[in-house]
């Protein structure tokens, strides 16, 4: 089966909110084995979103809509589904009970306006919010369009997603009655550019269907989405394994995480399994390192400690570097680096010192260290890995791309 997905709303077209729900819904269909074809934004214009629902209906098994559900003037989707459709809107008691139970377990008065909500296209079936005061409701159609289904959903994910999960889902499955599945896995991966990835796997992204393989660069960061459309999970399963195979056979070194697994916790990962601690020396990423490692739950298990010692004078006070390195060399060089992951591991008791400095701009470079200027070092006993980079980009592109660049050194020395 074939869907589309209409977002109502003129704040959606301005930018005003982020339209997470055509993701969100995208990925639920994909999960049913439906293909989604298309997905458009309309305003709050009747004509507009008229014109949407019939050109949906037209090409489509399955329209979604999302918004437009509320009890205000510029809330149209309702009257324009009626009209569409032909058909009448019916006022149901039911409905107007649950709403007016909403606002009175908020000690509320219902306003009038909400009445309207507890409108549904004749026929209609209902979708219960237990959240918010707008149904949701699907329509099989019977016209020019006969067999096609039109599903109207809230516009509030925290309304619309327990709304798809409890009834739209269950009944979108029946009404398949199929048991394909379309699964997808994300292999994320960062040290290479894109251009060198896709060398790597250049056959792949031409795999035949139903496999699909496609390359999505990121900052500091490629992914590889691996699609496979299979008649069951176990099918899915053993298509993406086997592309997903053939892909780490190329590339293992770089990829460190799958299906959203972030780099802060495949290093966690590591240092729990290593039984190892960190502590960190930061100065041009400010704490942002650190920042992204104790957002991973349990992390005080292996991180000790860090600081940021963005000065001169607080390297030398609180590293103990010594001032004569820093006159010799400057704040931002491999020598510094390396005494401020040995120092910082020896201060905290740590098994393993990271330390980053570098200059990200847009002040503070010089002929001999450009902007983008960046010098990462860990000290384990006895051994000091340190590597020099040169990013590109403004002020906090350079810093996310050190602080990248930092996490992904440490996942490759564990």
């Amino acid at each position: 089966m074939k869907a589309e997905i209409i977002s109502i709303g003129t704040e959606i077209l301005l930018g005003q909110i982020l339209n997470t729900n055509q993701q969100w819904l995208s990925l639920r269909l994909c999960e049913l084995g439906i293909d989604v074809y298309h997905q458009s934004t309309v305003g709050d214009n009747p004509q507009r979103l008229a014109q949407a629902i019939r050109q949906g209906l037209n090409r489509s098994d399955i329209v979604i809509t999302t918004g437009g559900l509320g009890p205000t003037v510029d809330d149209i989707t309702l009257d324009v589904i009626s009209r569409v459709l032909s058909k009448k809107l019916i006022y149901s008691k039911k409905i107007a009970c649950k709403i007016n139970s909403h606002f009175g377990r908020q000690c509320l008065k219902m306003p009038r306006e909400n009445l309207r909500q507890a409108h549904i296209p004749e026929g209609a079936k209902i979708l219960e919010n237990d959240v918010g005061t707008a149904p949701g409701f699907i329509v099989e159609e019977d016209g020019e369009a006969k067999g096609r289904i039109l599903v109207a959903l809230p516009g509030p994910p925290r309304e619309l997603n327990p709304m798809f999960g409890r009834f739209v889902a269950p009944y979108l499955k029946k009404k398949t009655g199929s048991d394909w599945v379309i699964k997808v896995r994300t292999l994320s991966m960062t040290g290479l550019p894109e251009s060198a990835v896709d060398r790597k796997v250049k056959d792949l992204l031409k795999s035949p269907p139903p496999v699909t393989v496609g390359i999505y660069a990121k900052p500091a960061l490629i992914e590889l989405k691996i699609m496979v459309k299979a008649k069951n999970g176990k099918a899915a399963k053993a298509l993406i394994d086997k592309i997903d195979r053939k892909i780490s056979a190329r590339l293992k070194k770089y990829i460190f995480g799958r299906d959203g697994e972030t780099l802060e916790r495949a290093v966690g990962e590591k240092l729990a399994k290593a039984r190892k601690t960190l502590a960190i020396a930061e100065s041009c990423t400010g704490g942002l390192i650190s920042d992204r490692i104790t957002n991973i739950p349990g992390s005080s298990k292996y991180f000790k400690m860090a600081i940021v010692v963005y000065s001169n004078e607080a390297k030398i006070s609180q590293l103990d570097i010594p001032p004569a390195a820093i006159s010799k060399y400057g704040a931002v060089s491999r020598q510094t680096a390396i005494e401020m992951a040995r120092n910082i591991r020896e201060i905290s008791g740590a098994d393993i010192g990271l330390s980053v400095t570098g200059i990200a701009g847009p002040t503070g470079a010089t002929r001999t260290k450009p902007v983008g200027l960046v010098y990462i070092a860990i000290s384990v006993p006895k051994k000091i890995i340190w590597k020099e980079f040169h990013f590109k980009g403004e002020r906090e592109m350079i810093k996310f791309r050190s602080s990248q660049a930092a996490l992904d050194l440490l996942r490759r020395s564990l």
